[in-house]
């Protein structure tokens, strides 16, 4: 708007500059010169159109995901049972949900009779229940797809293998305990440190999981992905603008990772990230508030395509390092409890033998 009313001014300029020059030629030929009419005061110029400016933009014009953002929730990957009808839960639903959850996962209640207790609520931050009943939005049951022939196949084999061999060695342990992999892609919620940073400059994104400290570093100008023979905990990712959204294509995962690997009865999928290619999608809606949702398509471990919708909320800083391996007392004591529980069968073993 701006440069065409710019370009009207100089045409009327032109005009009143070749009228002028008229005038002056009539009075050179002798002729009474017209009295010139009084000059009419200048119209008020209109100021200015603005540009809409653009919110959350980085310096150099990128859609601002930078901050620190929580996706902790207590509503579960899939729709439970009893909700099997319901896509969202009513305000009432949502309230009385709401306090069920918070009443039945309640760690300050007395523990049973031998359990020695373990973190009271002072330590959790499980977030809220959304009022969708599940975080999966497709397949449009809130449940995720069956497996396939193979990834049935793949699974009974990864159980059968462990099967009397979950204690033998620091390998047949899972990645979180290990201080390897919590919160894999897409990033799961769990009971607590679900806090992400995420940075950006012209060239990168990068996000900071709090959870044992691993950070994805995000290329978003045009680069092909690693070799297949090149596998990494997070996979692989590329991350390209579409309009206001991050689009990031994750793959080269290992075997071993991915988001499922520790999502409570969804243990039998971990080891299902090879063959797996994850797209996700961030979008910053406003001051305190990101849509994330993911897409996972591993067409050798499900029948078909399924995602999910998290929504990540802003919080206060900074995060601190969670040092995992810093007194990590779980790994050799699950390991030293189970050597201790075999020399206590081995000798029980020989005293019967020696008894009969």
């Amino acid at each position: 708007m701006t440069g065409l009313r710019y370009a009207g001014m100089g045409a009327l300029s032109a005009l009143l500059a070749v009228a002028g020059t008229h005038v002056t030629s009539a009075a050179d030929q002798g002729q009474p010169a017209p009295t010139k009419p009084a000059a009419a005061a200048p119209a008020a110029a209109k100021p200015a159109a603005k540009k809409p400016v653009k919110k959350f933009r980085t310096p150099w014009g990128d859609p601002d995901l930078q901050g620190i953002w929580s996706n902790a929730t207590t509503t579960p990957l899939e729709r439970p049972n009893e909700l099997s009808d319901k896509t969202e839960l009513t305000d009432e639903e949502h309230a009385a949900r709401q306090q069920k959850v918070a009443e039945a996962r309640n760690t300050d209640n007395k523990p049973a009779a031998g359990d020695p207790g373990t973190y009271n609520e002072i330590w959790w931050e499980r977030g809220s229940l959304l009022k969708r009943t599940s975080i999966i939005t497709d397949p449009p049951d809130g449940r995720l797809p069956p497996l396939t022939p193979q990834g049935q196949k793949d699974a009974d084999a990864r159980a059968k293998a462990r099967l009397g061999h979950e204690w033998d060695s620091v390998t047949d342990r899972d990645t979180h305990e290990r201080c390897i992999l919590y919160h894999g892609v897409p990033p799961m919620p769990t009971g607590y440190n679900n806090n992400y940073e995420i940075a950006q400059t012209p060239d990168h994104v990068a996000i900071l999981s709090e959870m044992i400290h691993e950070v994805r570093l995000i290329p978003i100008k045009p680069r092909p992905h690693l070799n297949p023979s090149v596998r990494q905990w997070m996979g692989d990712s590329r991350g390209r603008w579409e309009g206001d959204t991050l689009v990031v294509e994750t793959t080269n995962f290992n075997k071993f990772a991915g988001g499922l690997w520790a999502i409570g009865n969804h243990k039998p999928y971990e080891g299902s990230g090879e063959t797996m290619k994850v797209i996700e999608r961030f979008r910053r809606v406003d001051e305190n508030s990101i849509d994330y949702t993911f897409t996972v398509d591993d067409p050798v471990t499900f029948s078909r395509p399924w995602s999910g919708a998290l929504p990540m909320e802003k919080i206060e800083g900074p995060i601190y390092e969670y040092a995992c391996h810093e007194g990590n007392y779980a790994m050799s004591s699950i390991l030293g409890g189970a050597r201790a529980e075999e020399k206590k069968a081995a000798e029980e073993a020989a005293k019967k033998k020696q008894q009969q």
